[in-house]
């Protein structure tokens, strides 16, 4: 009977260790990184997407970012709309024209505002007021960009409607030298391009109320990935703080060559410009909104529909 009670003993004994080391071992299993794909036409205004993942600020929040490659902000647009990409960076009207034309995405964070788009002329140019402007020829990469939305706006009011060339970046400087246009509507890198060149800056203020661009998700990941998504954030709040900190260190300065190929001296010259942060401009984008209706790009603004509900208090209705 002893010997019967002993085996017991010793099989409950076994049984229970071997729980214990299968409990521990579910207890230590690390959960698997969530996969972000970023679809990417890559400027220097998507600086702390680079930023946060050079320096491990996704991984360390066991998130697996992917940055692919897209030609151009409308092409980043589609490979999220079509589910090959969860989430892209855009101007402000790309993903308001969108989110008011069904498409399935939602703007889960601001990128950096105000605009930093400008008016860049020849240093003989004569166009010094909004009525220099009347029937000059003006580069702008479209008419409904934010930054050309806002000098069309400002140029119309002031009697200095001019004609818009569909130029922009390098082709647009290129169109200014050559004396093809009269002048060209900018962003960084390219304004500090140009200024480098020895072009100067007009009508500085006409975009500085106007938000610029967002970050967006993919209504189907938003929905089943949301927890991922606000680590997500988080990482690029702690990249745009240490942008902010110092814009021209040779670590951010390095990381901005690195994503988008521009020059070093117009990277140093102009980051100190953008002003990255999260908090989404809603007044500014609900105007930009409004001017999208004129436009006839759209037929109604989206109101807070162009937003995630899942970042409401995070991002945006504070």
């Amino acid at each position: 009977m002893k010997r019967i009670k002993l085996a017991v003993g010793s099989i409950a004994a076994v049984a229970a260790l071997a729980f214990g080391i299968a409990g521990t071992a579910t207890a230590n299993k690390v959960e698997a990184p969530a996969k972000i794909v970023v679809s990417d036409a890559k400027t220097t205004h998507h600086l702390n997407l680079y930023v946060a993942q050079e320096l491990g600020l996704f991984k360390k929040r066991n998130l697996d970012v992917s940055i692919v490659d897209a030609k151009e902000l409308a092409a980043a647009r589609d490979a999220v709309v079509s589910g090959r990409a969860d989430v892209f960076w855009s101007c402000p009207t790309v993903a308001i024209a969108a989110v008011a034309n069904g498409a399935p995405i939602k703007v889960i964070s601001q990128v950096k505002t105000p605009c930093t788009s400008v008016l860049v002329v020849r240093k003989d140019s004569p166009i010094k007021t909004w009525k220099d402007l009347k029937g000059k020829h003006i580069a702008g990469i479209s008419p409904t960009c934010e930054a050309v939305i806002a000098y069309e706006k400002k140029a119309r009011e002031n009697g200095g409607e001019y004609i818009l060339e569909k130029l922009a970046g390098g082709p647009a400087i290129a169109a200014l030298e050559a004396g093809k246009v009269d002048g060209a509507i900018l962003e960084e890198p390219h304004v500090s391009i140009a200024e480098l060149k020895g072009f100067k800056v007009v009508l500085r203020d006409a975009a500085s109320e106007v938000p610029c661009r967002t970050i967006n998700a993919r209504t189907g990941y938003l929905k089943e990935n949301s927890a991922a998504l606000k680590r997500f954030i988080e990482a690029i709040g702690e990249a745009n703080a240490i942008i902010l900190k110092n814009p021209n260190s040779k670590q951010v300065v390095d990381i901005a060559v690195k994503y988008t190929g521009a020059p070093a001296d117009a990277i140093k010259h102009g980051n100190g410009r953008l002003k990255f942060t999260t908090v989404i401009q809603e007044k500014g984008l609900d105007a930009l909104a409004a001017e999208l209706v004129a436009l006839k790009n759209i037929k109604e603004k989206p109101g807070d529909k162009l937003y995630a509900l899942e970042f409401k208090g995070i991002t945006w209705g504070k």
